[in-house]
């Protein structure tokens, strides 16, 4: 049964960082992609970030480019997004998903998604 926990969200002002979590189970984390995804309020899911652990490649959104990192750490299952000089529009929703192989920046090409963590940047 695969499985996402996403963590580490909270409130932060602007200009401040964040690192999120997301850890998996139930499957070869070696052999998948991981994406982040955010979605603000009245807005669809956009994707930020995403790391294949087959080739270490890695993808960014322009809004967020420069700003946030993907990292992982394949011993412990782990994916990580580090967010930097946040903006108030980097407010909503995170959500990491998981996808065979290699990242794809569309939402529903991913198999499987963690519950959400939300992130509030105050100005």
């Amino acid at each position: 049964d695969v499985q996402l926990q996403a963590s580490g969200g909270g409130t932060v002002q602007a200009g401040g960082s964040l690192r999120l979590s997301c850890t998996g189970s139930g499957f070869p984390f070696i052999d998948y992609a991981i994406g982040w995804f955010r979605q603000a309020p009245g807005k669809e899911r956009e994707g930020l970030m995403c790391i294949s652990m087959t080739d270490a490649k890695k993808t960014y959104a322009d809004a967020v480019k420069g700003r946030f990192i993907i990292s992982s750490d394949n011993a412990k299952n782990t994916a990580y997004l580090e967010m930097n000089s946040l903006k108030p529009e980097d407010t909503g929703t995170y959500y990491c998903a998981t996808r065979p192989y290699s990242c794809s920046p569309w939402p529903d090409r991913y198999d499987s998604w963690g519950h959400g963590t939300q992130v509030t940047v105050s100005s």
